[in-house]
């Protein structure tokens, strides 16, 4: 009998193709078992996974007498986890399961630093005073303009820094229907809605006048706040992270601060640092970030551009911070920032 073309014979029957992402899975899953190499390729990859967890975990070991820097890793410390993508990719293409179980050292060592800052809102409801603070930059075009974005936070209390003096009364006259009280000394300023007490600089060791303190009467009692603008640092190839001037003058700010008689303290402004850096320990050990207690997020400040690290702080000692956040950029390079706080 003649077979009739397209009949089915039975013997040429296939397999059906299996086209699903569970074939896929069982596909690639097989691949790599069978590859003898798995373990033997990526050892790079795992030993740069075991450097990145190792400067991690022993960041405040690193030396600080060649560039500082100990200090310039721990400014921008959280930006180490931007490697773990980079490496988990790598390690995918390689095929190499050694890399990808090393990955999990900086993982975990990363989330348990910074995971509660990325992964949780800590801020709450209520408070008593809002404060906010903001490096201005001397060079603004628009100082009212600035002033009145900083205002329309409903802050209770403003700090400004780098007043530049030809420049003081456009911001003071833009601040003057909401802030019946200021002072500036040098180039840093506070405005408030309520009396102002005791004003006078502050010496952080500069030759001129960047940082100052005022008793705040507030309807919750006496506050002292203070606003400083720490030195700039920079970063040069042949002496690394330049922060002496600066660290001399966190040292100065962080004795006046410890010698204050009032219990309740706030401390505004731009300390060129961060949480994280040591250098900064005078002032950080005895205070508390606003953004770290109460904050959704890193809250970085600068650059306003693409904002890599949080060196504009509010930090109280004898106060509890009830939220903390950053408010849209102005014409400054810097963002501003806010808190509110329980009195």
């Amino acid at each position: 009998m003649v077979q009739a073309y397209g009949a089915d014979t039975g013997n040429d029957r296939a397999e059906p193709r299996r086209t699903g992402s569970g074939s896929r899975f069982r596909d690639l899953r097989d691949r790599w078992t069978r590859d003898k190499g798995i373990w033997r390729r990526g050892i790079v990859l795992a030993v740069c996974a075991v450097l990145l967890t190792l400067v991690m975990v022993f960041h405040a070991d690193i030396p600080n007498t060649i560039g500082n820097l100990g200090s310039l890793t721990e400014t921008f410390l959280p930006w180490i986890g931007v490697f773990v993508p980079l490496l988990l990719i790598l390690g995918l293409v390689r095929r190499s399961a050694t890399a990808l179980i090393a990955l999990l050292l900086p993982v975990v060592v990363w989330l348990n630093l910074f995971g509660g800052l990325m992964l949780s809102d800590k801020s709450g409801s209520g408070g008593d005073l809002t404060v906010a603070t903001h490096n201005v930059n001397a060079d603004n075009p628009d100082p009212a303009g600035t002033a009145r974005q900083v205002a329309d936070s409903g802050a209770d209390i403003v700090a400004l820094e780098e007043l530049p003096s030809g420049k003081v009364s456009a911001y003071a006259a833009a601040l003057a229907d909401r802030f019946p009280y200021h002072s500036v000394q040098g180039t840093v300023g506070l405005w408030s809605k309520y009396p102002m007490s005791d004003t006078r600089p502050v010496d952080i060791k500069m030759g001129w006048t960047r940082a100052m303190r005022s008793t705040v009467t507030t309807p919750k009692g006496e506050v002292a706040v203070y606003v400083a603008h720490l030195p700039s640092v920079r970063v040069k190839l042949h002496a690394g992270f330049t922060a002496n001037q600066r660290d001399d003058s966190a040292d100065a700010l962080g004795e006046a601060i410890a010698d204050e008689r009032l219990g309740k303290v706030i401390l505004l402004g731009d300390l060129n640092g961060t949480m994280n850096d040591r250098s900064l320990n005078a002032v950080t050990s005895q205070m508390r970030s606003t953004q770290g207690a109460a904050g959704d997020g890193f809250g970085f400040s600068w650059p306003a551009s693409f904002p890599m690290a949080r060196i504009d702080q509010i930090m109280v000692k004898g106060v509890e911070p009830m939220s903390s956040w950053t408010l849209p950029a102005t014409d400054s390079d810097h963002l501003p920032i806010a808190a509110r706080v329980e009195l």
